[in-house]
Order: C-alpha cells, then structure tokens, then sequence
C-alpha cells in the first residue's frame, strides 16, 4: 500500500483562528483539494462549510479523494443533540467521513454511560449512512490508563452494537491537534499513546493525528498498527521523497 493513501490531508482552521480572511481561507481550502487531488492523497479533512467546495473541485477532476470533516469540534463537549445535528447537515452536504470528538471530559469523570450514548447514536447514523466514523479522544488531554481505558470502551461498545464486520469502518483517533497542553508537551499523537490505542482499541482502526511531520514519523506510526494519519504536513511528507512512495 501506498503511504500517500495512508494520508489525510488537514486544514481545520477557522478563519478567526488562522486570522484571516473568509476569502484568504477558501484558497487555502482549494489549494488544500488540489494537492490532494494532485497526490492522490486518501481524503481532505476540513470543517463542514467547506465540504460542498471540496466536493465539487474533486468531482470536477473526476479524483477519488474523500472529505472528512468534524464533529463537536474541539472540544468534545458539545451535547449528543448537537453532535448529531452536525453529523446529519455534514452528511447532507455529501461528507464521507465524520470525526467525532469524544467527550473525553465525561470519561474522565467517570461518566461513562454519557460516552457511550454518543458512541452508539453518533456511530449509528455514520453507519446508517456509508459514512467511516471516527471517535477523536485527545490524547494530550489522558493518562496512560486513560488512554488504554477509552480506547477500550470505545472498542467495546462498537463490536457489541455494531458487530465486527460493521466495525471495520469505525476507527479510534488521537486528538484533534488543538489541544493546549502546558510546558511544550506534544498534543497530538505520539508512539507512545498510538502504541496504548492500538493494543486496546483493535480490531478498531487506529488514526493519528496531530505532530506527524515528517515520513519517518509516519512510517513508524504505521508500524505501530496506525491507518490513517491526519496532517497538516501532508505534501511536506511525501515531498522528502517522491522516488519511493512505496510502504
């Protein structure tokens, strides 16, 4: 398999927190599709407003490139009512896949039935609609234990009410990559909460995301059991060596 098709192409941006223009970030959108289109890229990762602009760029070039977006983004706290509002108006608007982020918070606290309600309804109308669902639990943001617990509960409650074969489309993330963590700790996926996710969320499918930049990142992230990588860093990636794309 080819490493470019492990890569999810990122910009989550808003405009406010890039400090740019509306019109500035629309052409970081198209030039974001384009390199993605160019690459053949497994799919772009960007906030629902902009799915119907990626989609029709990618349709206009007849690419086979995905559109990702999120779901209670960043924080994860958002109600289940309101993930599910965002998560049915990204469908509409022809998103292939959903990246929720977890309420990590609840977990934390204990609360895990709360958790396990958004897993089941935020999973049940991805599936419902060939959609791959993906459940961000913020890395930065757990302990180890924490780390192995919610992956394993997300596992879990996916194969009891999904079953395995459903699950295949269904994968556990690392974090949204907006974490603010204190004293320069990474806040996004490392070897070390990959290789936690990736013993206690299988046969779920692993994505990292957040701090991969380089293809020697990538690549032993792949060795860890990762399938997807979402990055910004995508083009920098595959640009260190465009002679061997092969993984």
């Amino acid at each position: 398999m080819k490493l470019i098709h492990y890569l999810d192409s990122t910009y989550l941006k808003t405009p406010q927190q890039a400090n740019l223009s509306e019109e500035q970030t629309q052409v970081k959108i198209v030039q974001l599709v384009e390199e993605a289109i160019a690459y053949d890229f497994k799919l772009v990762m960007i906030r629902a407003n902009y799915i119907s602009l990626a989609k029709e760029l990618i349709a206009n070039e007849s690419s086979n490139v995905l559109v990702g977006t999120v779901i209670g983004f960043h924080e994860g706290t958002f109600s289940l009512d309101e993930k599910l509002i965002e998560a049915q108006k990204a469908i509409d608007l022809g998103a292939d896949e959903l990246d929720y982020v977890t309420n990590y918070e609840a977990f934390k606290k204990g609360n895990h039935s709360l958790v396990q309600e958004e897993i089941i309804k935020g999973t049940e109308i991805g599936l419902k609609n060939n959609k791959v669902v993906k459940w961000i639990i913020e890395v930065a943001a757990l302990t180890d234990d924490q780390i192995a617990g919610i992956s394993k509960l997300i596992k879990e409650i996916v194969i009891e009410n999904f079953g395995t074969q459903k699950a295949k489309n269904v994968f556990v993330k690392s974090s949204t990559g907006f974490y603010k963590t204190k004293e320069g700790k990474p806040n996004g996926a490392t070897f070390q909460s990959i290789k936690i996710m990736s013993e206690n969320a299988k046969p779920l499918k692993i994505k990292a995301a957040g701090g991969v930049k380089t293809k020697n990142d990538a690549l032993k992230m792949i060795t860890l059991g990762v399938e997807r990588i979402g990055t910004s860093s995508a083009k920098q990636i595959i640009d260190e060596d465009k002679i061997n794309l092969e993984y």
